[in-house]
């Protein structure tokens, strides 16, 4: 009996599984072969007296690290065994903004678009305090080469259209002057102003447009270039950078700007999934982070049965996956480094730990995936979650039987399922999924001219689901 070797390829839920792309790939992510797990998330801090909707990382002089969490009304940190600190009370940050944070060299800056910006300085300050009597209040706040700038500013009236600036090397100086080089710019098309990034360039996104922000000294400061007309961000918490390269949901998909131009990287392959999938009405508490370990941008979103789901890009491999999100919020994060009598607080057993001892959670100034959920930060380092596989539709151009698969699973195994159809108009019904035996066979037996097989690694350890054996042969008709 012919055996085929079904490689896990890509998977594009907005093609026909009768391409070959593969129809599902939950709870693991790309690898430049294949699949690997992705972790599930697990609490890491103690109990905030507010919901968590923000996380941020600072990174201190000395290399280590400070990380800071907020509510709406709070602002904590989080030291390396998840304590809890209040070190900011009585914002009043409203329901649809959240608190941003921003580093300017030692000094930690928030935003939330109702106080005046608010200042820690790293390695002295013992609670957050307004920056200075000049600074504004705005939506969004970041760092680009020597100033700190805000964009959609409240200044009597919201003004949703202007960029303000500090002066140069000087966080707390907001008066405009042409020596200080403090000044602000209104951007009139486009729409509202609804984030902006950062770095040796700063990033305007819009509503329908993406301005460029390029510093070009003495009297116009910066210069400002329409990069992108027509095309601008939808939504603010969708927007994630790493390393000059920003990637942001706009109103037909998701993109990547590189300063320069504008690309899609989910057209004809997740862009009509996630839209029709996404709840549009919740797109305001999506947010996006950046995984530079695996070289994942993944975004947490509301989907319309109102659940939480991750969708993953690889942006080595250029594929995509999902999975259950376990947060509210998604964010960057890193944690001080954890001696072992501090691991007393953690857990009264080494063996009882959620997260390995080997995990970069316990290692100060190394960069996790981290999150909220309700009143406690996460970290995406526990156990793998259970994946799932599915292939596109084999046909042998008539009917034929499944009797075997040997799942190709690196340090693991899996089950596997299987869905024979006679016409593609019928709907795909998975049989009962079977465990491969102690020879790594699964025993079929499914009749059909079209058939899906679907994969769920098993084995604590598991590495790389890579391809699927199958035994498929033609069958004769009556």
């Amino acid at each position: 009996m012919p055996t085929q070797r079904i490689q896990l390829g890509e998977w594009m839920p907005d093609q026909s599984g009768i391409t070959g792309v593969l129809t599902d790939a939950k709870n693991v992510v790309s690898q430049a072969v294949g699949y690997g797990p992705f972790p599930s998330a697990v609490a890491f801090s103690g109990t905030a007296a507010e919901e968590l909707v923000t996380l941020y990382a600072a990174k201190n002089p000395d290399s280590t690290t400070q990380l800071f969490t907020a509510g709406a009304t709070r602002i904590y940190t989080v030291d390396g065994v998840g304590a809890l600190t209040q070190v900011k009370s009585g914002m009043t940050t409203g329901i649809n903004d959240k608190v941003r944070f921003t580093q300017f060299g030692k000094t930690v800056i928030t935003t939330n678009n109702a106080d005046v910006l608010q200042a820690w300085t790293l390695g002295t300050s013992t609670s957050f305090a307004n920056l200075s009597a000049s600074a504004p209040i705005a939506k969004y706040i970041t760092v680009v080469r020597d100033f700190v700038v805000c964009a959609n500013t409240l200044e009597t009236t919201q003004q949703q259209y202007r960029v303000r600036w500090s002066a140069i090397n000087d966080e707390t100086d907001w008066t405009e002057n042409v020596n200080t080089q403090s000044d602000y710019q209104d951007i009139p098309d486009g729409g509202q102003i609804v984030g902006i990034r950062g770095g040796e360039f700063g990033l305007v996104f819009l509503e329908r447009a993406i301005s460029r922000m390029t510093y070009v000294g003495t009297p116009f400061i910066f210069q400002f270039d329409n990069i992108s007309r027509n095309k601008g961000c939808m939504v603010a918490g969708s927007i994630a950078q790493y390393q000059g390269i920003t990637f942001f949901l706009s109103d037909d998909g998701f993109y990547l700007c590189d300063g320069q131009t504008v690309q899609p990287i989910g057209s004809e392959k997740v862009d009509r999934f996630f839209i029709d999938d996404a709840s549009e009405s919740d797109y305001g508490s999506m947010s996006a982070a950046v995984d530079p370990i695996r070289k994942l941008v993944i975004w947490n979103y509301v989907d319309t049965n109102g659940n939480r789901k991750l969708i993953i890009y690889n942006f080595a491999t250029k594929k995509w996956t999902y999975a259950d999100a376990g947060t509210d919020y998604l964010s960057e994060a890193s944690t001080a480094s954890v001696t072992l009598e501090q691991l007393d607080s953690i857990s009264a057993s080494i063996d009882a730990l959620t997260t390995s001892l080997d995990s970069r959670l316990y290692v100060g100034g190394k960069y996790f995936l981290g999150g909220t959920l309700s009143t406690k930060v996460f970290t995406y380092t526990g156990q793998p979650l259970t994946g799932r596989i599915a292939t596109g539709d084999i046909d042998l151009g008539g009917p034929s039987v499944v009797t075997l698969a040997r799942p190709q699973v690196d340090n693991g195994s899996a089950t596997i399922a299987v869905a024979s159809r006679k016409l593609l108009s019928e709907q795909v019904n998975y049989g009962t999924a079977v465990a491969a035996d102690s020879e790594n066979r699964v025993s079929l037996r499914s009749a059909g001219r079209y058939h899906r097989l679907q994969l769920v690694p098993t084995g604590a350890d598991w590495i790389n689901a890579v391809a699927i054996d199958v035994d498929v042969a033609g069958q004769g008709v009556r």
